[in-house]
C-alpha cells in the first residue's frame, strides 16, 4: 500500500520541481532557435535527463505527465522531448498478495476458484498496473491486469495539486494566459482518469478488435467480460516477442510487409474513419506472434476524434504528405488558435518551404510523416498559432508506428502506403458524401431552409419599414471593458480632485492667512499633503495594477 501524503507536503515536492527547472524552457517554448533537434542525440547527462528521471521519482502521475508532454512540441523544447520519449514506466512490482486482494474484492469470489493457476511473477510492471499471466477453469490462458492498491486516489491528490498550481499560473503569469495550463491540466485529468477504469479499455478492445478485423494480420485480445471490472481487465493472452527484438532471420524466412502496410493501414482507418486515436503504438505495446501476425494491446489511452475535425485532419495529412504547402497552412489556421502575436506571412512561408522540403527529401527516415507534422506543431508555436492537442497526438502516434515499421521492414517506403490509403480514404468520403443518405439529408435540409425563408425575409423586412430593427449587445455590464472604462474614470475623477487641492492649497499659502505651521498656512499644508498622498496612489496603483491585455486568440479560417 502506498503511504498517506500531506497535500501541503505534496505541494511543496511539486513546487520545488518547478523552481528547479523553471528556466529550463520547459512549459514556455523558449529560446526554440537555439534548442536541439528532436533528430539529434540527446546526452545522457545534462539537464533532459535530469528532468525525466525527476518527473519519473515523482510517481504515477507525473509519469503520466511525461508521456503527455512528450506530444506537445508547443509546450516542450525539443531536447527535452527527445528525453521524453524515452521515459521508462516499468517500476519494482507490487507483492503478488496484495495483487490477489485486489482481484478478490474487484470480482467478489476467491482468486483461485477462478483462476487456478495464477503466476506470482508478474509479465509487465508499470506505473499503474502490473499483468499476470493466469489458467481458467476450463484451460485457457489469460492475462490478468490488475491496478496497484491505493493509485487511483493518489492520482487524484495530485490532479487536484495541479489543478490549483495550473490556476494561479494562468491567473497570475503572463506565460500561464498564454499557454492555458488549466485547460491542459483539465484535458489530461479526464484521460487519465478514463485509463484508470478498465471497463472502458474492455470496451477499446471490443471495438479496436471489430475495427481491424478486415485485416487479417492484425489482432487484438479480447476481454472476458464477467471478468473485468474498473480495476481488474481479463483477457486473452498473446504469446510472441517485441519488435524490438532482433528480426533479421525472421524476415529473411517471412516477408513482414504485409504485416507493416496493415498496421498502418488500420491506424489510418481508426484515425479518420472511426474516430478513435490510439494515443501510445509504441514497440512495447506491439507483440509479433509466432504465425508473423501483430497483437495490439494497452488500449487504455484512446483518444476520440469528431466527424468535423476527422475530415480537417485527413486533408490536412493528405496535403502534408502530397508536398502541397499552402493547403497545409490554411488546414492549421482553420483548425487552430491565432494568439495576438500571430504572423500569418512568416507561418505560410515557412510551412510552405517545411513542406517543399519534405517532398524533396522524403526517402531519409528524418524526413518522415510524422516527424514532418511534429515539425509544423513547432512552427505553429514559433508564429503565435495554438494547434489543438488532437493533432499533435496523431503527429506522435504516426511517428510511433513509423518506429514500429522500420523495426519490422526497413526496407519498406512508409510514405507510399500512407499516400495510396488517405487517397483511399478521400474517395470513400467522397462516395459516402452522394450517398443517398446523405443526399435526403441534405435534401431536407434545402427544403426547410426553402420553406422557412420567405416568412423570414417578410419579417425583415416589416420590421425595417418600420423602424423597428433593434441591434442589442449584452454581457457589458460584466465585460473587461466595463471594468477598464470605470477604472479610467475614477482615476481621472481622482485627478481631479488631487489638482483641486493643489489649486486650493496654492491660494491659501498666498492669502497669508494663520494659523500658521512651519512658518506657512497650516490649513494650505494640510491640503498639499492629502493631494500629495493622493496623487502617489494613483501612480502607485497605476503601476502595479495595470497589466499588459492578455494575449488575443482568435479561430477562423484563412482566406
Amino acid at each position: 500500500m502506498s503511504e498517506t501524503r500531506s497535500p501541503l507536503t505534496r505541494t511543496a515536492q511539486l513546487l520545488g520541481f518547478l523552481v528547479k527547472y523553471r528556466n529550463s524552457g520547459v512549459f514556455t517554448g523558449l529560446d526554440w532557435s537555439n534548442a536541439v533537434d528532436t533528430d539529434q542525440v540527446v546526452a545522457e547527462e545534462g539537464h533532459p535527463a535530469d528532468f525525466v528521471r525527476d518527473l519519473e521519482a515523482l510517481g504515477p502521475t507525473f509519469i503520466k505527465i511525461g508521456q503527455a508532454l512528450s506530444t506537445r512540441p508547443d509546450m516542450v523544447p525539443p531536447a527535452y522531448l527527445a528525453a521524453l520519449e524515452r521515459m521508462q514506466d516499468d517500476i519494482t512490482p507490487v507483492d503478488v498478495s496484495l495483487i490477489e486482494q485486489v482481484v478478490e474484492a474487484e470480482l467478489g469470489v476467491r482468486l483461485h476458484s477462478v483462476f487456478p493457476e495464477f503466476d506470482p511473477v508478474p509479465i509487465g510492471c508499470a506505473s499503474l498496473a502490473q499483468v499476470h499471466r493466469a489458467v481458467l477453469r476450463d484451460g485457457r490462458e489469460v492475462a490478468v491486469k490488475v491496478q496497484r492498491p491505493d493509485v487511483a486516489q493518489d492520482i487524484r491528490g495530485d490532479l487536484d495539486t495541479l489543478e490549483m498550481l495550473a490556476g494561479k499560473a494562468d491567473k497570475n503569469t503572463q506565460i500561464g494566459k498564454r499557454m492555458r495550463f488549466a485547460d491542459w491540466v483539465q484535458e489530461f485529468r479526464k484521460a487519465l482518469l478514463d485509463e484508470l477504469d478498465y471497463r472502458l479499455e474492455a470496451d477499446h478492445l471490443e471495438r479496436f478488435g471489430a475495427h481491424l478485423a478486415r485485416y487479417p494480420t492484425l489482432v487484438v485480445p479480447q476481454p472476458l467480460r464477467d471478468l473485468c471490472s474498473a480495476s481488474v481487465l481479463t483477457m486473452e493472452l498473446v504469446k510472441g516477442s517485441k519488435v524490438t527484438e532482433p528480426l533479421g532471420l525472421r524476415r529473411t524466412e517471412h516477408s513482414l510487409t504485409p504485416v507493416v502496410q496493415d498496421l498502418l493501414r488500420g491506424y489510418l482507418d481508426q484515425m479518420f474513419v472511426h474516430g478513435e486515436l490510439h494515443a501510445d503504438p509504441h514497440p512495447g505495446n506491439l507483440l509479433l506472434t509466432p504465425d508473423n501476425r501483430l497483437a495490439i494491446f494497452d488500449l487504455g489511452m484512446v483518444a476520440h476524434i469528431p466527424p468535423k475535425l476527422r475530415g480537417r485532419l485527413l486533408k490536412l495529412v493528405f496535403s502534408a504528405v502530397d508536398g502541397r504547402g499552402e493547403a497545409v497552412a490554411d488546414e492549421l489556421i482553420a483548425l487552430g488558435v491565432r494568439l495576438e502575436d500571430f504572423d500569418e506571412d512568416r507561418f505560410v512561408r515557412e510551412v510552405g518551404q517545411h513542406v517543399a522540403r519534405y517532398a524533396v527529401h522524403n526517402q531519409a527516415q528524418s524526413w518522415s510523416e510524422g516527424r514532418l507534422l511534429l515539425h509544423l506543431s513547432r512552427l505553429s508555436a514559433l508564429c503565435g498559432l495554438r494547434t489543438p492537442p488532437e493533432f499533435n497526438l496523431l503527429a506522435k502516434t504516426l511517428l510511433n508506428l513509423e518506429s514500429v515499421c522500420i523495426a519490422l521492414d526497413p526496407n519498406l517506403r512508409v510514405k507510399d502506403t500512407v499516400e495510396e490509403h488517405l487517397q483511399q480514404l478521400l474517395r470513400d468520403r467522397l462516395r459516402q458524401s452522394f450517398s443517398p443518405a446523405n443526399l435526403a439529408s441534405e435534401a431536407i435540409e434545402l427544403q426547410s431552409l426553402l420553406q422557412d425563408a420567405p416568412r423570414k425575409v417578410g419579417t425583415v423586412l416589416s420590421l425595417l419599414s418600420e423602424n423597428r430593427v433593434q441591434v442589442r449587445i449584452t454581457g457589458w455590464q460584466d465585460s473587461a471593458l466595463m471594468e477598464n472604462l470605470q477604472k479610467i474614470a475614477n482615476r481621472i475623477a481622482a485627478g481631479i480632485i488631487v489638482a483641486a487641492l493643489l489649486l486650493s492649497s496654492t491660494l491659501l499659502l498666498r492669502s497669508g492667512v494663520g494659523p500658521f505651521l512651519f512658518g506657512y498656512p497650516a490649513f494650505a499644508l494640510v491640503l498639499f499633503v492629502i493631494a500629495a498622498g493622493l496623487g502617489l496612489t494613483i501612480v502607485i496603483s497605476a503601476l502595479r495594477n495595470d497589466k499588459k491585455a492578455g494575449p488575443r486568440e482568435e479561430r477562423g479560417t484563412r482566406s
